[in-house]
C-alpha cells in the first residue's frame, strides 16, 4: 500500500466517522489505523488532533480517542448555525442569476420527486444532502462554504437527515420546502429565499428532535 499523505488520512477517517463506519463510544485504535494505512503512529495522532478540532472526536488522555455524540443542546446550537449559513447561501445564490447551480438544483428536484413517489427514504436522504451542498456551493462564497462544511461534519448530517425523514409525512414536506426555496431563488427573491430556507432548516430540526432519543 502506498503511504497516504496526512490530508488523505484525515479525509478518510473523517469520512468513516460521518458515514457511521466508526461508531460513537468505540475506542478508535491508533495502532490499528497505523497498521492499516502503513504509517507510524505520529500521523494518526495528528489526524486525531485535527478531528478533535473539528468536533468529530474526543481525545481522553490515557484512555483513548472516541467519536463524539452531540448532546441535545449541541444539536440545537449547530442547527441554529445551519439555519443562518444556509439562509445566507440561498440569498446569495438568488442574487447570481441563472448560474449552473440552478440547473443542478432543478435536476436534483426531478430525481427527488421520483424518490418521494417511490417512498425511497435512503435515496431521498442522499438527494437532500446533495440539494444543500449544491446550493451552498452555488452561493459562490468560499468562507461561507468552508464554515458550512465544518458544521456539517460536526453534525454528521448524513445520519441525522435519515432520522428526520423517518417522521410521518416529512418526506413530502421536505420536498415541498425545497421546491419553494428553489422557486424563490430562480425568481431572484433573495430576501424570501433566505426566510424560507431558514424555515425549512427549523422544520428539519423539529422533525429530527421528534425522532431522537436523548
Amino acid at each position: 500500500m502506498s503511504r497516504p499523505k496526512p490530508d488523505r488520512l484525515i479525509a478518510e477517517i473523517r469520512r468513516r466517522i460521518i458515514a457511521g463506519e466508526i461508531r460513537p463510544g468505540v475506542n478508535i485504535s491508533e495502532l490499528a489505523l497505523a497498521e492499516e494505512f502503513g504509517v507510524s503512529r505520529t500521523p494518526v495522532r495528528e489526524t486525531f488532533k485535527q478531528l478533535q478540532t473539528e468536533g468529530l472526536v474526543e481525545i481522553r488522555p490515557r484512555v483513548g480517542t472516541f467519536v463524539t455524540t452531540p448532546s441535545r443542546r449541541e444539536i440545537v446550537e449547530l442547527f441554529e448555525m445551519k439555519e443562518l449559513l444556509e439562509g445566507a447561501g440561498a440569498r446569495l445564490l438568488a442574487q447570481r442569476g441563472r448560474v449552473p447551480a440552478i440547473d443542478q438544483l432543478e435536476d436534483n428536484l426531478r430525481r427527488a420527486s421520483r424518490a418521494v413517489a417511490d417512498d425511497d427514504r435512503a435515496r431521498y436522504a442522499e438527494l437532500v444532502h446533495e440539494f444543500h451542498n449544491v446550493l451552498m456551493a452555488g452561493a459562490d462564497n468560499a468562507k461561507l462554504e468552508g464554515h458550512y462544511r465544518t458544521l456539517m461534519n460536526q453534525l454528521a448530517y448524513a445520519r441525522l437527515v435519515t432520522t428526520s425523514l423517518s417522521q410521518p409525512g416529512r418526506l413530502a414536506e421536505c420536498d415541498r420546502e425545497h421546491r419553494h426555496v428553489f422557486e424563490l431563488i430562480v425568481a431572484g427573491d433573495g430576501a424570501n429565499a433566505e426566510r424560507v430556507m431558514r424555515e425549512h432548516v427549523r422544520a428539519s430540526r423539529q422533525a429530527l428532535m421528534a425522532g431522537m432519543q436523548f
